[in-house]
């Protein structure tokens, strides 16, 4: 992905997702460090956490315990810099309200998981595309 340092937060509680988008960015040769977080909540505590880096990109599940995508990114657009970090939805969830809600909220894109892994790893090059061809602002704390 664009600036091989940059981190890509993964905000997924399903561990075979996990799995699944972790191998699919070694397929594609993505070697940027992937910080993964269970919850919202847990993502938000990173991201607040002035120790950690601030990922390049927020890959954000919506139904997850705890605090949910979309209740993540209603906090996220509270912060000027977190607000900054391109998030894109990486869900099962076809529903329309689920999408409206998330672009309001200020999302890069909305992605749905296919369940066929080649799907999936088109979906991985598609959103690393976006990434590496996007023009970002600094996020300085």
């Amino acid at each position: 992905m664009k600036n091989s340092n940059l981190t890509i937060l993964l905000v997924e509680d399903d561990k075979v997702d996990v799995i699944t988008i972790q191998r699919a960015l070694r397929e594609l040769k993505i070697l940027n460090p992937v910080v993964i977080c269970e919850n919202g909540l847990e993502a938000l505590n990173f991201l607040n956490n002035e120790e950690n880096l601030l990922p390049g990109i927020i890959l954000l599940d919506l139904n997850m315990p705890k605090m949910n995508g979309i209740e993540f990114l209603e906090h996220r657009k509270k912060s000027q810099i977190i607000n900054l970090i391109p998030t894109v939805v990486l869900t099962t969830s076809k529903d329309e309200q689920d999408k409206v809600e998330s672009f309001n909220l200020g999302v890069a894109g909305y992605m749905i998981k296919p369940v066929d892994y080649l799907k999936f790893v088109e979906v991985i090059k598609t959103i690393d595309l976006y990434w590496t061809l996007s023009e970002l602002p600094n996020k300085n704390r």
